[in-house]
């Protein structure tokens, strides 16, 4: 069998994604988070204050009884299943507009009252065959809920490339992202200039995109356990729900 490296897992899913953020319509990519059943409202309560600090992708979730399956993700009894928007949708987004987008790595932002610093800790897509964010999150190396309490910790993101000469339409596409209540851009950086310490390819810029799997991170740091698959699949944004995360 040949080994498929996340970047290639990658490139096949975002072509997949139709996703119209002006209309609300379309598909995008999910996570995968699996709970016990008992812990399921516990787990909720704090993707909802994740999203509300601007430390997830967007609003939408889906929850998926034990017993139940969806989109080839079947949870067994006893335990809940939380789907969320996967950050590989913004990709997408930029790629469907025209904008040819490279996803380079996963890694550890530090932030520091609430401004992104630097990446930590980074792995690259094209050199594993493991979700980077998945990895570094089972390293118990995240501090998302002391992010959310005192304005500095240790999230999870990765960095994307876009070519240079497509700055304005990438900033008007992101715009219309945040609009469609889409919090996950952390920054924006220059035309060949480094982002948050990163290297970026000549004629190019970096874009640093908030991991989708940072809510499951505080779970885990909150002590209840789980189970998370990121870049689980594909899904008509209609079958998620939009009112969930509102606090």
């Amino acid at each position: 069998m040949t080994l498929k490296f996340m970047s290639s897992k990658i490139e096949e899913l975002i072509y997949g994604i139709t996703f119209d953020a002006r209309t609300a319509t379309g598909t995008v990519a999910f996570n995968t988070a699996v709970v016990a059943e008992d812990d399921l409202e516990r787990a909720l309560s704090i993707f909802k204050l994740v999203y509300a600090a601007g430390l997830n992708v967007g609003p939408y979730v889906r929850i998926i009884e034990g017993g139940e399956s969806f989109n080839g993700v079947s949870i067994q009894k006893g335990f809940s299943g939380i789907l969320t928007i996967c950050s590989i949708t913004i990709d997408g987004v930029l790629l469907k507009a025209g904008i040819p987008v490279k996803p380079v790595c996963g890694g550890i932002v530090q932030v520091t009252e609430k401004i992104p610093i630097r990446f930590t800790e980074t792995l690259r897509y094209d050199a594993t065959t493991m979700d980077p964010l998945d990895v570094l999150m089972s390293q118990e190396l995240t501090s998302v809920l002391e992010m959310i309490n005192t304005g500095s910790g240790k999230v999870l993101a990765s960095v994307r490339e876009v070519p240079m000469a497509a700055k304005n339409h990438l900033e008007n596409l992101l715009s219309d992202l945040m609009e469609a209540e889409f919090k996950g851009i952390l920054e924006v950086g220059e035309p060949n200039s480094d982002l948050l310490e990163m290297p970026v390819s000549r004629g190019h810029i970096g874009v640093a995109i908030i991991g989708g799997i940072n809510s499951m991170a505080a779970v885990r740091e909150s002590g209840v356990e789980i189970q998370t698959n990121a870049i689980s699949g594909l899904t008509d944004i209609r079958d998620m729900n939009h009112n969930l995360l509102s606090l």
